[in-house]
């Protein structure tokens, strides 16, 4: 009798077993602390886990991640975790982002990194680990499934020459962790599925094919990430542009556009984008950082606002930064002074001003955590700004206005 009870409860201990092997190896964390680490400050809330793809190897992607403090973790092909910042601090993972009229989401997100590409699914040791980890994060925090984003959802673009309005589609990052299949592999049984801020009229689609790829059917999802995968998907071509390749880093030093007829041309040396011709392939480079510092563009002859914010340039969160030290708002300067802007004119969309530095005010008590953000921009009464990882907090003058992203 005690011989056939064992018998059967035999496969009920090995299923045990595999079950806790499996988790052991999922949750293989080692600690790998950025030298960022201590220096970021502890984050307000979480609310979300936004989901990132490397877009290149192992070696390369650790590196930069962890010199630069990109993300709480990154996942390898093995299924190995590494800490890379607490995850109780901020991790400088989303850049410009927004998700239900929130943005800033460093502030309120998790970032997970994951070795490999928007265009090519996980291994199975990477969904088994992500899952566990995402389980783990969701413990702790409890963050609901329909908070578990990617970085091509959150992610928005500001005006451009293709795109006059801030628009949604700024990366693909993770787009192919969207579908079903993912969503399932990972137990996440509820996701978004649309998009909130282009629903409530913030954002406008920059990208009908991601839009598809990220909130589509399966028979619509699979056509879209179909466009992104071919040999010809790099290339310029009639309706595909350098922005639709490249994105915001169409203009970068570190993008480089092979021309049909040879020649050679990196992003910031192009001076008439219309004229780059159909054929042109783009090359990336690996070393791209999301979390840039914002440049603020300076009028450099008498120009239209249009020119350079788009349609937003008569919004209230357009700063115009004028020469006698002024900060005015779009929606405060008339049609005329907005259509004939003196050369000289420094120009900000998507910021608001936070507030002044003054005796009893401190940089932390103008604009909280954000005091060292990349994008927090400290503007000084001489005329002259620095960026919030630039500046030392007991040596800000009297009467400098910080500028928040908002």
């Amino acid at each position: 009798m005690n011989g056939l009870y064992y018998k059967r409860l035999l496969p009920v201990i090995i299923c045990l077993l595999v079950l806790i092997a499996s988790d052991i190896f999922a949750l293989n964390i080692v600690s790998k602390y950025s030298p960022r680490n201590r220096e970021r400050k502890k984050r307000p809330a979480t609310e979300f886990i936004v989901l990132h793809t490397t877009e290149g190897p192992k070696a390369g992607s650790l590196k930069k991640v962890w010199q630069r403090g990109e993300a709480h973790y990154v996942v390898d092909e093995r299924g190995r975790v590494y800490r890379i910042i607490h995850r109780s601090r901020i991790a400088y993972h989303a850049g410009r982002s927004m998700w239900n009229g929130k943005v800033n989401l460093d502030e309120r997100s998790i970032g997970i990194e994951i070795v490999g590409y928007h265009n090519r699914d996980l291994t199975s040791a990477q969904y088994a680990a992500l899952k566990e980890l995402i389980k783990e994060i969701q413990r702790i925090y409890k963050i609901p499934d329909k908070r578990i984003l990617t970085h091509s959802m959150v992610a928005y673009g500001k005006p451009n020459r293709w795109h006059r309005k801030s628009h949604r589609g700024r990366k693909r990052c993770a787009m192919n962790l969207t579908t079903d299949s993912a969503r399932r592999k990972l137990g996440i049984d509820d996701w978004p599925r649309s998009d909130p801020d282009v629903k409530a009229g913030r954002l406008v689609i920059a990208d009908p094919l991601l839009e598809k790829a990220l909130y589509g059917s399966a028979k619509e999802q699979k056509y879209a990430a179909s466009s992104f995968t071919g040999s010809d998907a790099n290339v310029i071509m009639k309706g595909r542009t350098a922005w639709d390749i490249a994105r915001d880093r169409y203009k970068s030093s570190g993008t480089v556009y092979l021309l049909p007829s040879g020649k050679s041309v990196r992003g910031h040396q192009v001076t008439n984008w219309k004229s780059m011709p159909a054929g042109t392939k783009v090359k990336l480079s690996e070393e791209y950082q999301d979390n840039v510092p914002e440049k603020i563009k300076v009028v450099a002859d008498v120009v239209s606002g249009r020119n350079i914010a788009g349609d937003e340039y008569g919004s209230k969160t357009t700063l115009y930064l004028m020469q006698n030290g002024k900060i005015v708002t779009g929606d405060k300067l008339s049609e005329k002074k907005l259509n004939s802007l003196p050369k000289g004119t420094k120009v900000l969309v998507g910021y608001v001003v936070s507030g002044t530095i003054s005796k009893r005010k401190s940089a932390f008590d103008v604009c909280g955590v954000r005091w060292d953000d990349p994008s927090t921009i400290y503007y000084f009464p001489d005329g002259s700004f620095k960026h919030g990882t630039e500046i030392n907090e007991k040596a800000i003058p009297r009467n400098t206005k910080i500028l928040l992203q908002k």
